[in-house]
């Protein structure tokens, strides 16, 4: 618990040094996000870290925990996006890889089920100050349950 903290403050207090908004090589974005899916209208949270490899070139692995009605859900995504406006409002297209984990029954015998598949879909950054932005994006999952759905959150340069 003290690591996470540790980790925690000092990526808060990172975000007010070099307050880079462009989408140049090196820098990154900590992302913290809510999702939601259209299909079975389940909510979900998680996080992820946005590095610029190239100009206009990103890669984002993030987590995510979903709250299913019954059982547990659990999604690892790494996705690359590709910018294609610059400025306070950016906009991307994205492709990649996920992995879903789904356990029906938690307390039981239960069935669990490990997919992989991929995403697509398309998102925008929109700068809301120099050490925030607000980060949006609809997507496509192709693993089960192929959910379409919106992921909203903030964004945090490092």
């Amino acid at each position: 618990m003290k690591k996470a903290l540790l980790i925690f403050c000092a990526t808060f207090m990172l975000s007010f040094i070099g307050l880079a908004q462009t989408q140049e090589q090196g820098n990154a974005r900590f992302h913290g996000f809510g999702t939601y899916g259209l299909n079975y209208h389940n909510f979900g949270v998680g996080a992820g870290i946005e590095y610029f490899f190239l100009d206009k070139f990103a890669l984002m692995p993030s987590y995510t925990f979903v709250f299913p009605q019954v059982g547990k859900e659990s999604n690892f995504s790494t996705d690359l996006r590709y910018y294609v406006s610059e400025g306070p409002s950016q906009l991307y297209f994205m492709a990649g890889y996920s992995q879903t984990w789904v356990n029906t029954q938690p307390d039981g015998a239960g069935t669990k089920r490990n997919q992989k598949g991929a995403n697509v879909g398309v998102g925008a950054y929109i700068r809301l100050t120099d050490a925030i932005g607000l980060s949006t994006e609809f997507r496509f999952q192709s693993p089960l349950p192929r959910e379409v759905g919106f992921r909203v959150g903030f964004a945090i340069p490092l």
